[in-house]
């Protein structure tokens, strides 16, 4: 045994493993922002996003389709970081209140901590678990029957996209999950195993315009598939093993597309944004705005066909002519951006 008097053995930290570590774990710099700044300022400079942080996508925009004023009520159906929602909440300011919702159990707490931290008390800002799917639900909890103003970003968090113990990427090996909500629901793994082929060559056809759909989908089911990189491998080989000459850059996009795939069939998301397009209209007061931000085509195209039918019937005074894209600048500042898509409605008087 050691003396009483001895002091305690220091613990040396981890050393930083190289200049740019690349396991999401390692990057303890850019998890903790507080403990070395200008480790952060770098990688925001190149263009990335710090590990475990999110960066808010086109936010002017979002503001200008929103125009938020003092003592208005809005509701940010994704709340994520809060990047959005700090804009939102400055805006709002006096009077005003911010209702913000999240799926992600993981994300919440912590979202909602810090924005407790930066001044925003219960009066001002209200935090809810839940899918914007719920809405009129949501709204109906805070003793209200509209908002006017509703945004809901439908990427994925970079917290999310970034951590492999998500799996929703595969940079780092990872559990093949892929569930917002990592509590409720079935993990991509499970899904994959039960779908037949023909099912999953139709998920992949209907969720990301899968050119290959049907060879991948073969692939997946010759055997268990439980971590992200198994999949990225058993897709990467059937596509280059094939006799389709594809290109490196096409292989690497028919792998982005069975991952988007996947999440959008895990997380039922197709299914959620149709019930918030259908409720939107009763939740916004008359001259209430929305605006929203999708990040493939078939996102896109339900908001636009929800929105212009709503205009024709007169539900809305106004819809987004054009899609609204992120700045070339923005876009060179984060790569993330590149994909977004913004339209934006007003609900009728």
């Amino acid at each position: 045994m050691k003396p009483a008097d001895e002091p305690p053995e220091h613990t040396r930290r981890p050393r930083y493993p190289g200049r740019n570590p690349r396991r999401f774990h390692d990057k303890y710099k850019e998890l903790d922002p507080g403990r070395d700044p200008s480790a952060v300022q770098k990688v925001l400079a190149s263009g990335k996003t710090p590990a475990g942080s999110h960066r808010p996508i086109m936010v002017d925009e979002v503001l200008e389709c929103l125009r938020p004023s003092p003592g208005e009520v809005a509701v940010d159906c994704t709340l994520g970081g809060g990047g959005h929602a700090r804009a939102l909440l400055a805006r709002l300011q006096p009077g005003g209140r911010l209702i913000g919702i999240d799926v992600d159990p993981l994300e919440l707490p912590r979202t909602e901590a810090a924005l407790r931290a930066e001044g925003f008390g219960p009066e001002t800002f209200g935090a809810h678990l839940g899918n914007f799917a719920g809405l009129a639900k949501v709204i109906a909890r805070e003793g209200l029957t509209v908002v006017d103003l509703a945004l809901a970003d439908l990427g994925v968090s970079s917290m999310q996209l970034d951590n492999p113990d998500r799996g929703f990427n595969y940079k780092e090996p990872g559990p093949l999950d892929m569930r917002m909500n990592p509590s409720r629901g079935e993990p991509a793994a499970r899904l994959i195993a039960r779908l037949t082929e023909q099912n999953l060559e139709d998920l992949l056809s209907e969720n990301a315009d899968e050119p290959h759909a049907r060879l991948i989908a073969g692939t997946l089911k010759q055997q268990p598939l439980d971590t992200t990189h198994a999949l990225e491998r058993s897709v990467r080989t059937a596509l280059t093993s094939a006799p389709l000459n594809l290109a490196k850059a096409d292989v690497k996009m028919s792998v982005r597309r069975t991952f988007q795939a996947l999440r959008i069939a895990v997380n039922d998301e197709f299914s959620t944004l149709d019930w918030l397009l259908r409720s939107l209209p009763g939740c916004l007061a008359p001259g209430g705005r929305v605006a929203l931000l999708t990040f493939h085509s078939g996102e896109d195209r339900r908001v636009k066909k929800a929105f212009q039918a709503g205009y024709r019937a007169g539900v809305y005074s106004a819809v987004a002519a054009d899609v609204i894209r992120p700045t070339m600048e923005e876009t060179r500042a984060n790569r993330r951006a590149s994909s977004a898509k913004l339209r934006w409605a007003v609900r009728a008087g």
